[in-house]
């Protein structure tokens, strides 16, 4: 089996260098701390990882605000601190979201100017803030976007496939069933597909790519993008799965990516499609002859699932 590709990078983030007033770069920055910050929600992204990564926009607006809702104020403190932004701050997450979004959108409808900050990346990006902007504009309110880093761009770039046409879906499911469906659906597109996911899930997921998508089918496994450890996999999907298998557990934020089906590249025809359990059930009974349950078993063991996710699968399909 070839083994996968894999590069990390050179060497750790070097810290934000010191803004010096009387250079250049100092005094465009005092001009931007000059200008005023108009009411409104701002949507300002924040560092996946390496410090450096924020514009000179999202830092004057974080000084400005008269408040900065946060996914987590302790994680977000850190930034905070580093580029001495003092402005008062207030939890933003899926836990009060329900309750705290009316409560921003009352103070915005008086004139406040609040910005929004996620942990890291981009606010709304498979982070809270869509019931929060969304009620902001259905209330006419001013919603500004700031951008800046995001981990599924970041990864997308530096992946080596396609970026003419991509889909980003956020997290694979959990359930083992739902997310060999949510690939199945992608079996056939031309587009490179992005998902984020978890650590402790990337060998099911993995696993599912090979048996749902082929063990050729190329993907790229990003981890820890602009971390000091910042890696990216890259080959087949067995080659990687094989690589992470070999390793003493898995760590870090990971980004999937997986490109179009090899013989679309080559023909522009698609393989055949894979029947569905049910499909599956009847060909196998009526080809060998065997009864429903030895031929849920066989189909268990063909999809590297168990017998009662089979059943479970072919009984959704009825």
């Amino acid at each position: 089996m070839r083994a996968c590709t894999a590069t990390k990078a050179a060497s750790a983030p070097r810290p934000a260098p010191a803004i010096v007033r009387g250079d250049r770069l100092g005094s465009m920055t005092a001009v931007a701390d000059s200008a005023s910050l108009a009411p409104g929600l701002y949507l300002v992204a924040t560092p996946i990882g390496n410090l450096e990564d924020i514009t000179l926009r999202a830092l004057r607006i974080l000084k400005q605000a008269d408040l900065i809702a946060c996914e987590d104020t302790r994680h977000s403190q850190k930034l905070f601190q580093h580029y001495s932004i003092a402005t008062r701050t207030v939890s933003y997450h899926e836990h009060n979201e329900m309750t705290r979004a009316p409560e921003l959108v009352l103070q915005l409808e008086q004139g406040a100017r609040i910005a929004l900050v996620t942990d890291a990346g981009t606010p709304g990006i498979s982070d809270p803030g869509f019931r929060l902007i969304a009620l902001a504009i259905r209330h006419h309110v001013p919603v500004v976007p700031v951008p800046g880093a995001s981990a599924c761009l970041a990864a997308l770039v530096a992946s080596g496939l396609p970026t003419d046409a991509f889909q980003f879906a956020g997290f694979l499911p959990a359930k083992r069933s739902d997310r060999r469906k949510a690939l199945e659906a992608t079996r056939l597109s031309t587009a490179t597909q992005v998902f984020y996911e978890a650590p402790h899930r990337v060998l099911e997921a993995l696993q599912d790519v090979v048996e749902v998508l082929g063990a050729g089918r190329h993907i790229v496994l990003a981890r820890e993008v602009t971390k000091i450890h910042e890696e990216f996999l890259r080959g087949a999907a067995a080659d990687v799965l094989q690589t992470l298998e070999s390793r003493n557990g898995i760590k870090g934020e990971l980004t999937l990516l997986i490109g179009k089906p090899a013989d679309l590249h080559a023909s522009g025809a698609p393989s055949p499609r894979v029947p569905t359990v049910r499909e599956r059930l009847a060909q196998i009974m009526a080809e060998e002859g065997i009864d429903e349950k030895a031929a849920l078993k066989q189909i268990a063991r063909e999809r590297g699932i168990s017998k009662s996710e089979a059943y479970r699968e072919w009984q959704r399909s009825k």
